[in-house]
């Protein structure tokens, strides 16, 4: 059975876009974003100048015909393509992985702007260093739960006609697992193990499903997710704070 309110899902991440832009949260939002623009810029740099040499590699075993060595452009739009297919689907698991860190923060600090308590951590950089292990080890964890499952949906993807229902499932498999990355941020700093998080979820799995749909469909636009995971994670916190609430 299907509980909790789909549209109710909706709203959260579209508080978390209305309070990315609080003064109070900015630092903990730019300094990762700044850190993986940076990150991204140094691979794709990487990435172009290895493709020139296979790409100039490739052409000197060509015969030498004009038109032939004008294909080119062909391989870079090939290389085009593998870049935002890359930015697509990469940029939200990195993105976590180095700013994991700084939204357990930006999450706490959410919540403070939300309820008016006064967050009970250390916000000093001394701490956030030392929380770094921890943060990176959560992460991990995610990972590890997301990867057999994905397995088990890529070999049911390639059986003929099952993999019409597969597409589906990757979907909503996907959706679930948006909701699960970032409301671990909140449950994160209340202590709440990574099993206790995945129940309390699944007894709202409708509005789970409505805050991680948009949160899928937004990572595969490019530039736009930049600015959507600290906005998903402002977004989860509104939903940890309004969910527990109503228990």
């Amino acid at each position: 059975m299907l509980n909790g309110h789909f549209f109710r899902g909706l709203g959260y991440l579209a508080e978390g876009f209305r309070l990315i832009r609080q003064p109070g949260l900015r630092l903990f939002i730019v300094i990762p974003l700044i850190l993986n623009i940076l990150l991204f810029a140094l691979l794709f740099w990487a990435m172009g100048e290895g493709f020139a040499l296979l790409v100039a590699w490739a052409m000197s075993w060509l015969p030498d015909w004009a038109w032939l060595q004008a294909l080119d452009w062909v391989f870079w739009l090939l290389y085009g393509v593998v870049v935002l297919l890359m930015l697509a689907y990469g940029f939200v698991m990195v993105a976590n992985l180095i700013g994991s860190p700084f939204y357990g923060y930006l999450s706490e600090l959410t919540e403070k702007h939300l309820t008016g308590q006064t967050p009970q951590i250390d916000d000093s950089w001394g701490q956030i260093l030392q929380d770094i292990p921890r943060a990176l080890f959560r992460e991990v964890h995610k990972i590890l739960y997301y990867l057999p499952r994905a397995l088990v949906l890529l070999v049911i993807g390639i059986i003929p006609v099952v993999n019409i229902v597969a597409a589906l499932l990757w979907f909503l498999f996907n959706s679930w697992m948006m909701t699960l990355q970032y409301v671990d941020y909140p449950a994160d700093n209340h202590r709440t193990s990574f099993g206790e998080l995945r129940r309390e979820l699944a007894r709202r799995r409708l509005t789970a499903l409505g805050f991680g749909l948009p949160v899928a469909l937004m990572a595969m636009v490019p530039v736009l997710n930049l600015v959507l995971v600290p906005a998903a994670v402002c977004g989860a916190s509104v939903y940890w704070v309004r969910e527990r609430d109503t228990h």
